[in-house]
C-alpha cells in the first residue's frame, strides 16, 4: 500500500495529477492515512499502462475505455493495432522530414527556395497540412 506522496516519487507524477487520475475514473483510492489517499501496489502498473498509453498519443478518455478504472485492464488488441499503424505512418512522416532537414542543411543551391527538392518538401508539408484541417474540421473531437 502506498501514500500519495510514495505513489507520486515511485511513478514520477505529481500528487495533483494523481487526484486528477482518481477524480477522472483512472485510478482508484482505497482509503486515506491521515489526509493522504492510499492506493494498493496495482496502481503501479495502471499509471505504467496510462504513461505508456500517453506516449502512444492516446487520450485520457480513450485510456479509460480501454483500462477501465477497476479490476484487470482489458487491452483490446485491434485499438492497438490500430494506434501501432499510426505511430508508423507518423515514424515514415517524421522519417521524410528529417532527411528533407538534412537534404537543406547540405543543398548546393545558392538559395533553398531554389532547391527542387526544397519546393517538393514545402508543397508535400503545405498538402498535409490541408489535409489535416479538413481532417480536424469532419472530427473536431478528435483534433
Amino acid at each position: 500500500m502506498f501514500d500519495i506522496s510514495e505513489l507520486s516519487r515511485a511513478s514520477g507524477f505529481s500528487p495533483s495529477k494523481l487526484r486528477y487520475y482518481e477524480e477522472i475514473g483512472l485510478i482508484r483510492s482505497v482509503g486515506r492515512r491521515g489526509l493522504k489517499r492510499l492506493y494498493e501496489d496495482e496502481v503501479k502498473t495502471r499509471i505504467s499502462l496510462i504513461s505508456l498509453a500517453q506516449t502512444a498519443g492516446f487520450s485520457l478518455g480513450e485510456i479509460k475505455e480501454t483500462i477501465g478504472s477497476e479490476g484487470r485492464p482489458e487491452l483490446d488488441r485491434t485499438v492497438l493495432a490500430a494506434r501501432a499503424d499510426a505511430i508508423d505512418v507518423r515514424i515514415k512522416e517524421l522519417t521524410a522530414l528529417r532527411d528533407g532537414l538534412r537534404h537543406v542543411m547540405n543543398c548546393t543551391a545558392e538559395n533553398h527556395l531554389e532547391c527542387p527538392r526544397f519546393q517538393r518538401i514545402i508543397r508535400v508539408a503545405l498538402t498535409k497540412k490541408q489535409a489535416d484541417a479538413k481532417r480536424s474540421k469532419k472530427n473536431p473531437d478528435k483534433g
